[in-house]
């Protein structure tokens, strides 16, 4: 289990390369039900995700072989990763699905990193990254299912205490259930945890309804970032205990909630960092009067020009 001081001390480790995003608080009538309402814009972290926390925690938190290090991902998971080894002067490969964005891939392109295209899904791209690492000696940073990335992405927690005054609720995107998973572990039972996916990609809360990760079939709007067929053993192990409530949300629900993101707030969320949000702007999480919730808008990787498009 991941504790509170492996949280403080990956803030530590991590603290010269990752910024201290904002907060912008809401209007306390802005969703129909009394209450401060907080979005942590984690979208303007460096790369622009969350992703930097736990691929630099990983990197930091042991010695980096001669032949580099290796990741699979959608896009901003590898995004992060090479930019953290740009960072710290090693080579990166990254594994990538067909899914991903051509946005991302150029990022990829653009830090440097030799990217492969390895099948169509998030879990033909693992298995490929596993076999090239085991062949190559780089080391593997996986994207969710690992103690330090837990630990890394676990320091919003920490920024979110110093910067809010009372938090009852926090909603949270999953995928792999890294992100969430290092939320949860730092407040503990002090602050609700709300699962928020896509109905399309219900990772966690399959695994929830049968009590053990299950494969699941994963596609819609936001599958490039939160299409992961599993979730991750040790991800599940803390969600278990710690998520009070898992929400399942539509692609039109996510698609209202980045374009309500862009003209409410001009934040750019890419589908999976707008997932959160739509929990509570769509009603699918009801709120209670005078609750105190904050939202992660966790990715900001999208062409804004895509935002009005989406518009039915």
């Amino acid at each position: 289990m991941i504790t509170r001081d492996d949280i403080l001390s990956a803030a530590r480790r991590i603290s010269p390369y990752v910024r201290v995003t904002p907060i912008l608080r809401v209007d306390s009538q802005a969703f129909g039900v009394p209450g401060n309402t907080y979005l942590k814009i984690e979208s303007l972290q460096v790369t622009g995700s969350f992703k930097p926390r736990g691929a630099f925690n990983r990197l930091l938190g042991e010695p980096l072989p001669e032949a580099g290090v290796i990741a699979a991902s959608g896009g901003n998971h590898g995004i992060a990763v090479a930019h953290a080894a740009r960072t710290l002067g090693v080579k990166a490969e990254i594994y990538v699905p067909s899914l991903a964005t051509p946005l991302k891939r150029a990022l990829l392109d653009s830090l440097g990193a030799k990217t492969v295209v390895a099948g169509d899904t998030y879990a033909e791209a693992l298995a490929a990254s596993e076999a090239r690492a085991a062949e190559s000696g780089a080391m593997q940073v996986p994207a969710f299912d690992h103690p330090l990335t837990v630990a890394g992405q676990g320091t919003i927690a920490m920024e979110l205490e110093q910067q809010i005054e009372k938090i009852d609720t926090v909603l949270l995107a999953v995928g792999g259930g890294g992100f969430a998973a290092g939320i949860a572990a730092y407040f503990d039972s002090r602050v609700k945890i709300v699962s928020v996916e896509p109905a399309l990609c219900p990772t966690l809360a399959n695994a929830l309804s049968v009590g053990h990760p299950v494969d699941v079939e994963t596609g819609g709007l936001a599958a490039d970032s939160l299409g992961c067929r599993r979730i991750g053993d040790i991800t599940f192990e803390i969600l278990q205990q710690r998520v009070s409530e898992s929400v399942l949300i539509s692609d039109q629900q996510i698609r209202d909630a980045q374009i309500s993101l862009w003209e409410q707030f001009r934040i750019v969320a890419e589908p999976g960092g707008a997932v959160a949000f739509a929990a509570l702007a769509s009603g699918a999480y009801q709120r209670k009067p005078g609750e105190s919730v904050v939202v992660v808008i966790c990715g900001g990787n999208a062409d804004p020009r895509t935002i009005g498009a989406n518009r039915n």
